[in-house]
């Protein structure tokens, strides 16, 4: 990348014919030190044409194709959404031709942090008690049972974080058994036994076909004081099951409370990668910095997981080439491939379009999306591709099957068991999440400034020349081992993740 800090321009690669525009550029504006002179005004962040573009030429950025020209274009053009195309091309997925050992550190140099160990050596961030709903009619229930302990009531278990409701809209009305049915039930289950929770209550009506019991016996799940369920048609009703529900959660609380945060190693973070309100900077800055603080996780032997799959859509060679084996890079593309099918016809980012945010940030169309989303995961090689939600046991760069909307991705990634939650955004995310908590990235400072109360990290200074990628990775890398260790996020201060439980709907049919 071509960065001198006084410059207006960024050349991302020598092979790319697109220049992109570090702050607005004014119609006829010469820009002597690449040879150009704008032909449009040009907003922060997207891109003009470095020389002349034939139509039906590839449109390169960091060396990869993001489109065809659909007209001929001058040096100094607007290039966005008005004269690039979308045209799938063959991408050769060259399974682990780009593999490279890990340098590992040993186990005595490992960076650490304080969080909490349970009785089976998980290690959580935090310390809440969770209340989980089977189905939406036991939602208001379990929102009324967590609304219970206020600050005040919780007051004399000052090392409980809190006691969170995650309801949700779902738990009925599909077919069962079925992929829906599945993957609702691994995603509750994935909370119930996730290693932030203390103690979790479980709360159904009765007449649900996502019966608790069932939920309990085919996830494995094993009932005891800190694992209590209840079912409203048995105990009494909407109040009867409120006050049990309070009860129930005042018997865990000294259990809970008895928890304290001791020193363990990094290798036990799980983060899970998310982007959103994506902007021209974000493949720049904050993408490439996170991937960089996730390439010092894994030589620490934590874990990184990427997700929303049709946000690699157009890029995914670059993480088949970085698979272990070919059946971890096929199981990528069947995902894929399964994505097409489940997109067809649809007016959806995988086929192209992306939200308006993002066209207003400088982002064209899925593929050049991609290519700043993928960089969230690094450099090192791809272990291991999971469905969405289900367990991840493998350590180290892996991937979980997710949409692309932000609390269903995250919503799947602490199912799977992500502890941590690093979430890059260009425009301006406003997400928190529960009982992972949410850090987010900022792409530019001057979003970052404007919106400093719901940002953790500035990435930006990247741009402004202030700090190298490497060195915002390291930042950032250190930043989490504070926030892990209960330093609280700018999301936690704000209250947010009561209503960022999301669980995927594959479909309703009846």
């Amino acid at each position: 990348m071509t960065h001198d800090p006084g410059s207006l321009l960024l050349h991302l690669h020598p092979n790319d014919n697109v220049l992109v525009a570090k702050a607005p550029l004014a119609l006829g504006q010469d820009l002597a030190q690449f040879g150009v002179r704008t032909r449009a005004q040009i907003p922060a962040g997207h891109k003009i044409a470095a020389r002349r573009i034939a139509a039906g030429e590839p449109v390169r950025k960091y060396d990869t194709v993001i489109g065809v020209a659909t007209r001929d274009l001058e040096p100094g053009d607007y290039v966005h959404t008005h004269n690039i195309a979308l045209v799938d091309y063959y991408r050769d997925p060259a399974f682990g031709t780009d593999v490279r050992p890990v340098d590992y550190l040993p186990e005595d140099q490992r960076a650490t942090f304080q969080g909490f160990v349970r009785a089976d050596g998980r290690v959580g961030t935090r310390n809440f008690i969770g209340i989980l709903s089977s189905v939406n009619c036991s939602a208001t229930v379990i929102k009324n049972i967590a609304a219970h302990f206020t600050p005040e009531r919780l007051a004399a278990f000052p090392h409980v974080d809190g006691v969170a409701a995650f309801a949700q809209t779902s738990g009925c009305g599909m077919s069962s058994p079925s992929e829906h049915f599945d993957v609702l039930r691994r995603t509750l289950a994935g909370y119930a036994r996730h290693p932030n929770l203390a103690g979790v209550l479980i709360v159904g009506l009765g007449c649900e076909r996502n019966q608790v019991d069932g939920l309990v016996d085919s996830q494995g799940l094993e009932r005891g004081s800190l694992m209590r369920t209840m079912v409203m048609q048995d105990v009494g009703g909407t109040r009867a099951t409120i006050a049990a529900g309070i009860a129930a959660i005042e018997e865990m609380l000294p259990a809970a409370n008895a928890a304290r945060r001791s020193t363990v190693s990094a290798s036990h973070l799980k983060i899970g990668l998310e982007c959103g309100g994506s902007d021209g900077f974000s493949g720049i800055t904050c993408n490439p910095a996170l991937g960089a603080a996730m390439d010092i996780l894994v030589r620490h032997g934590g874990t990184a997981i990427l997700s929303e799959t049709p946000e690699i859509h157009g890029v995914e060679f670059m993480l088949t080439r970085r698979a272990v084996t070919p059946a971890v890079g096929q199981k990528l593309l069947d995902r894929l491939a399964w994505w097409e099918r489940y997109a067809a016809g649809q007016n959806a980012q995988f086929n192209g379009v992306v939200g308006h945010g993002n066209q207003a940030g400088g982002l064209a169309n899925i593929f050049e999306k991609s290519l700043g989303s993928a960089m969230k995961g690094g450099t090192t090689p791809l272990q291991a591709v999971y469905e969405y939600a289900e367990p991840i046991t493998q350590s180290g760069f892996v991937f979980m099957d997710s949409p692309g909307y932000d609390p269903v991705a995250s919503t799947g990634q602490i199912a799977s068991g992500a502890n941590l939650i690093c979430f890059t955004t260009g425009r301006g995310s406003m997400f928190g999440s529960k009982p992972a908590p949410t850090i987010k990235l900022a792409s530019n400072t001057a979003m970052y400034t404007r919106l400093e109360e719901d940002m953790d990290i500035n990435c930006g200074l990247i741009l402004d020349g202030e700090l190298s990628v490497p060195q915002m990775g390291e930042r950032i890398f250190q930043q989490i081992l504070r926030h892990a260790s209960g330093e609280q996020t700018k999301s936690e201060g704000l209250g947010l993740g009561d209503h960022e439980f999301v669980p995927w709907h594959l479909g309703i049919v009846s």
